[in-house]
């Protein structure tokens, strides 16, 4: 077996290990597989948001949390890892897993959630993985295509409960496989890109890097490409119906920042929570009162339930102060826009404070990019 060649770049991507130094100080990413949490687990990092941090989470495009400004990183991975979030310190930044948010509870073909599971532990239990890049995304999609929109490098998409479409490079790679084989091919997938990859981050990115991938496999493509399209609404908002008849509400959060306090509130309801793609959240498996109790709590404290909110299509980068390279405040500048009624409900922006657009969408953006002269609209 080929040894992967040598990279002249770092792999600048943080984790709660390998922290990022940024201007508001050390910001610490934690990888949550499927975006899923429990309240211990929110509690905790409740915590360390108020006690280590700046007393805010922010949830991420791939369904993971940060804190920023950390002032004692070793203290904040000794308690994260207590609580089960960092299971292994070598793959701790390759734990890129999305998953359909609702599935198992609301629509979708398949029901991916055990798969959630087995392809983390079987990805940490792969020693090469752990020189993946910190960019490489997995992706189990129930059907409903909400998370293969997000062009993962390595995925499926259900079909049918029991057939899946092998997805490589955010494509349909005309593959089919059943449930039982989706571990074993999306980890030989990643291994052999890791053999593969010189400067590359992405499979993507590597030259005929699908085709390559399959012929190590020994897959051929064997099914149309043709597969169902995507929902133009893929963030779960509000009263969500189960099909055991309890209900999810999905919440989104202005820019994805959920401040420390009401972190406490959520995880005192002490139900399973997923953190979606979107920077939102959704609270599973709660009855009819206790829900309406959640609403008439946290919608106060900031959660945002209304489907129509033009918070749920407004996005920024992190912007002045927490980077140095931003031309402008552009979180402050954003909310703003909102308060004055300058951004529609459905209309998606992402305002950026430089030309790196960091944090920008999938898909189709107005983007409003700062500049040393002010803002331009592209």
């Amino acid at each position: 077996m080929s040894s992967p060649a040598p990279r002249t770049a770092p792999d600048r991507c943080p984790g709660a290990l390998s922290t990022h130094q940024a201007a508001d100080g050390a910001l610490a990413r934690v990888r949550l597989p499927g975006g899923l949490l429990t309240s211990a687990q929110l509690q905790v990092l409740a915590h360390c948001a108020a006690e280590l941090g700046n007393g805010s989470i922010e949830l991420t495009s791939r369904g993971n949390m940060q804190l920023r400004a950390v002032t004692d990183t070793g203290e904040s991975a000794r308690r994260l890892a207590d609580i089960g979030l960092l299971p292994s310190p070598s793959h701790e930044r390759v734990r890129n897993i999305v998953a359909s948010p609702l599935s198992g509870r609301v629509g979708g073909t398949s029901d991916v959630r055990s798969l959630i599971g087995s392809l983390d532990v079987a990805v940490c239990a792969e020693l090469e993985l752990a020189d993946l890049p910190g960019r490489v995304l997995f992706a189990l999609d129930d059907g409903r295509g909400d998370v293969a929109s997000l062009a993962p490098d390595f995925g499926v998409r259900a079909l049918a409960p029991d057939r899946y479409a092998l997805l490589l490079a955010g494509a349909d790679s005309g593959v089919r496989i059943s449930a039982e084989n989706i571990i074993e091919v999306l980890v030989a997938a990643a291994r052999h890109f890791v053999e593969l990859r010189r400067e590359e981050w992405r499979l993507s990115e590597l030259p005929d890097g699908p085709a390559r991938v399959l012929a190590r496999l020994g897959l051929e493509p064997g099914g149309s490409t043709d597969v169902p399209g995507t929902s133009d609404s893929l963030t779960p908002i509000g009263w969500l119906p189960q099909r055991d008849g309890r209900v999810a509400l999905g919440a989104a959060l202005a820019l994805g920042v959920l401040d420390a306090r009401s972190a406490e509130f959520l995880a005192a309801v002490d139900k399973p929570m997923v953190i979606t793609p979107w920077r939102s959240l959704v609270l599973c498996d709660l009855d009819e009162d206790a829900a309406e109790s959640v609403v008439r709590v946290l919608a106060p404290m900031g959660l945002i339930f209304d489907e129509n909110s033009p918070w749920i299509h407004a996005s920024a980068c992190t912007g002045s102060p927490g980077c140095d390279k931003s031309h402008a405040d552009v979180r402050a500048d954003v909310t703003a826009a909102v308060d004055a009624g300058n951004i529609s409900p459905g209309e998606r922006q992402h305002w950026s404070g430089c030309e790196r657009r960091c944090g920008r969408p999938k898909g189709a953006v107005l983007d409003v990019v700062a500049g040393p002269t002010g803002y331009r609209v592209s």
